[in-house]
């Protein structure tokens, strides 16, 4: 397996006490470098003439790792850790979200007016007029976070709690970059049909749904059926939100080696959500030579028991992945660790772009390759280009819920993914800025833009 390189996921904060003399901190900070941790922020606590009290922030690689660097740290005589924290844990313990109210109770009238007797007139105007739902209730704003545990991240089916965590911080990433009220949804139960009646009997509450971290084949049955039963759009992030964010950094990178979309071939190794969903949108956008591969190998019309996803993409071909990236412009992983070796890059044509983006190991890491490829991709923040799903959601629903789009179409997702590409100025454009910065406060005011100018092209925007 290879090794993780320290990060902010596996965050340490120690505090320690030391004799006020000169070097022991260096010799601190060198124990530190010598156990392969990075250290970050230092603070002073305490001082007087004998003796230090510091906090120090120490990213690590994994659990193992983190033990190893305290060890090292113990190891040093004249050293007393007081304490050590795990900041990630810290940063969770009593959830990342609270709900506020929108105005205060300072009488009695206030009361009457936000609850009864006066909130019955309001109930009164909805039942006449349903529509006024949009602007008399929360609606307009919010969006429900559904998922039922079945695919969490990259660790597998571990159930509606352990999901939480995730939904909180997806609900977060909503209200911080687009001021979106988003609520996590975790449900009890990983049978398709009950899923689809459990948000249907929810979605008068909700503005749109973003579906998240559900297994495929069922996920797509389940945004398909729902998509067809309910008037507000239905939006799988790991499908769609991926393929966009794909597209837009392979529009970039496809400048910068002079190549066209219609022109190149693409593999794509992984077809289970985010692969098809990638697929489906690089052709929409015109690519014409897309190969797509699974655990074992080219999905071909030769074999059997396809699913209909994949039936979809099956070509005459066969072999392995490193038989179909002979002579490929371009590698797009959404599968597994260590999968790609450097050799099956080098068979690849001229200028290869690479995006491998699973986490937190990707298909190959980018030290192997940087000098064999003109771009390489991943899903990892600690590398250039990483292919965030936050450059596209948080604007895609922005621009949904301003027009009240009934639906969110494949036009959407393309005009999304040419907008977020638009934002790396051609001065700035090199390879490794293919994509702009998740920070970057043009994007969700973009995505918006082109997503719903995208919905009244199509017919889908309300207002």
């Amino acid at each position: 397996m290879v090794n993780l390189t320290p990060n902010p996921s596996f965050s340490l904060k120690i505090r320690l006490t030391y004799p006020n003399n000169p070097g022991t901190l260096a010799s601190i900070t060198v124990a530190i470098a010598e156990a392969g941790g990075n250290l970050g922020q230092i603070d002073l606590v305490e001082q007087n003439r004998n003796t230090v009290i510091r906090d120090l922030d120490i990213d690590a690689a994994s659990t193992e790792h983190a033990e190893q660097i305290v060890q090292g740290i113990r190891a040093l005589t004249e050293v007393k850790i007081i304490e050590y924290k795990d900041r990630t844990f810290d940063l969770h313990r009593g959830g990342k979200i609270s709900m506020h109210n929108k105005l205060s109770f300072n009488s009695q009238g206030d009361l009457a007016m936000a609850y009864t007797p006066g909130v019955g007139r309001i109930c009164n105007a909805i039942a006449q007029d349903p529509e006024q739902v949009y602007q008399l209730t929360i609606k307009s704003n919010t969006v429900a976070i559904v998922s039922d545990g079945s695919a969490v991240l990259g660790l597998g089916n571990l159930g509606a709690e352990a999901a939480l965590p995730v939904m909180e911080g997806k609900a977060m990433l909503f209200k911080e970059f687009a001021g979106i009220d988003a609520f996590p949804i975790c449900l009890a139960n990983q049978d398709t049909d009950m899923i689809v009646e459990t948000v249907k009997n929810i979605a008068p509450v909700f503005g749109g749904v973003n579906l998240e971290d559900i297994s495929a084949p069922r996920c797509f049955e389940i945004e398909e059926r729902l998509r067809k039963e309910l008037e507000i759009p239905v939006f799988h992030d790991d499908q769609h939100g991926t393929a966009i964010v794909t597209l837009a950094a392979l529009i970039n990178a496809l400048k910068l080696v002079k190549k066209s979309l219609e022109s190149v071939k693409i593999v794509i190794n992984g077809a289970g959500a985010a692969g098809v969903s990638i697929a489906k949108l690089l052709r929409k956008a015109g690519a014409e030579k897309i190969c797509l591969c699974d655990s074992q190998g080219i999905i071909s019309t030769s074999r059997s028991n396809l699913t209909q996803q994949k039936q979809e993409f099956a070509v005459e071909a066969t072999g392995s992945l490193a038989d179909a990236l002979q002579g490929a412009d371009i590698f797009i992983g959404v599968s597994a660790p260590g999968v790609v070796t450097p050799e099956m890059v080098r068979s690849m044509a001229v200028d290869p772009i690479v995006m491998a983006m699973a986490n937190p190991i990707p298909e190959i890491q980018p030290e192997l390759i940087r000098d064999d490829v003109a771009v390489i991709a991943t899903g990892r923040s600690d590398y250039p280009n990483q292919i965030n799903n936050v450059l596209a959601f948080p604007g895609v629903f922005r621009g949904a819920l301003n027009c009240r789009a009934s639906a969110i179409t494949i036009n959407m997702y393309l005009e999304a993914a040419k907008a977020i590409a638009s934002l790396v100025d051609p001065n700035d454009l090199n390879r490794e800025q293919i994509i702009p910065s998740v920070f970057d406060e043009r994007v969700v005011k973009a995505v918006a833009t082109a997503v719903k100018q995208a919905a009244q092209q199509d017919g889908v925007a309300h207002c």
